[in-house]
């Protein structure tokens, strides 16, 4: 589903009534947030996808580590987790789809949380996710709707993930490639998350399936600033420029491409390729996170405890029309 199809689709929810809603669909964020009383709020998102790789315990690691961003993205600490899996019985073992529930039930179990429960169906294609469950304080809920001009934006996964799960469907990978996108996308966001509620951050979001300047324009658009980036200091996986140069890239990046880019105003020195990489549909990507100026030193640092191999200042929040993003080379 497109960008635009989905802002379609969630525009017929009706309103949300309920004062005790702190976040809803209304901001696009990574999960909802309900007050649970004065100190105390849940934080809820679900996520499920089909396969980006080919080992099923693989891919339910990626899967989990995917949906339980959501909550890190908030700042909110993960409870628990219900899993959701779709397999076609009898096209496929039986065996793949333990492999799968045994590889999400161990990356939950790293975040420190378990998978009570949850729902399967008879479905043409594996699909595979979680519903998690997480809570923080009410007055301590990190949104994408804080971000103020002069914040620093800081991502903790590098670029290409999409890029290159593409050219796994297209066997044009090496083994040891392959194993290195595996390794990005089910590193949880644990260390980012507890780093960024540490030293105090204006804003946050995950980088998924609409790219970074997609849920970037999200950030801008729903605090009411816009945005530049410096594409020089974006961090992109080994490989990942090679393929865009030989045309290999996914149809959900060319579609966020196409979609976002009236919102942004792209330098001529910033060619096509860059364009796309920064456009690139992520699966399991980094935190970016809006930090106030001088409290960035302090994020990096704290990064550097928490092991977080990833740590790019990318650019800044501005004080120009709100929903607009600046892409530079430096």
């Amino acid at each position: 589903m497109s960008p635009g199809d989905l802002g379609q689709a969630l525009r017929g929810l009706p309103p949300i009534r309920d004062p005790a809603v702190l976040v809803g669909p209304g901001s696009w964020d990574d999960a909802a947030v309900y007050r649970l009383s004065g100190d105390l709020a849940l934080v809820q998102s679900v996520d499920v996808f089909t396969p980006v790789v080919d080992d099923p315990y693989s891919f339910g690691m990626v899967a989990a580590a995917n949906a339980i961003s959501d909550i890190y993205a908030m700042g909110a600490r993960p409870l628990l987790a219900l899993a959701v899996i779709g397999f076609p019985v009898g096209k496929l073992p039986l065996s793949d789809m333990e492999l799968i529930l045994q590889g999400g039930a161990d990356k939950a179990r790293e975040a420190g949380i378990e998978i009570v429960g949850g729902h399967s169906l008879d479905d043409s294609e594996p699909k595979y996710g979680l519903c998690v469950t997480g809570l923080v304080h009410p007055e301590r809920v990190v949104t994408n709707a804080g971000a103020r001009p002069g914040d620093l934006l800081v991502l903790t996964k590098p670029l290409g993930i999409g890029i290159l799960t593409h050219s796994i469907k297209k066997a044009l990978l090496r083994e040891a490639e392959v194993d290195r996108v595996v390794e990005v996308m089910a590193q949880l966001n644990r260390g980012a998350s507890e780093a960024m509620v540490e030293v105090g951050v204006s804003a946050c979001t995950d980088v998924t399936g609409f790219g970074l300047v997609g849920h970037l324009l999200e950030m801008l658009a729903a605090s009411g600033v816009s945005g530049r980036v410096r594409c020089s200091q974006v961090p992109v996986l080994d490989g990942a420029r090679e393929k865009v140069r030989e045309g290999v890239f996914p149809g959900g990046t060319g579609k966020n491409l196409e979609f976002y880019s009236p919102r942004i105003d792209w330098h001529r020195e910033v060619d096509t390729g860059e364009r796309l990489i920064l456009a690139d549909a992520q699966t399991s990507g980094g935190l970016l996170i809006a930090v106030p100026r001088d409290r960035a030193e302090a994020l990096v640092e704290a990064l550097v405890r928490r092991d977080v191999g990833t740590r790019a200042v990318i650019g800044e929040v501005l004080s120009g029309p709100p929903g607009r993003l600046e892409v530079v080379r430096d």
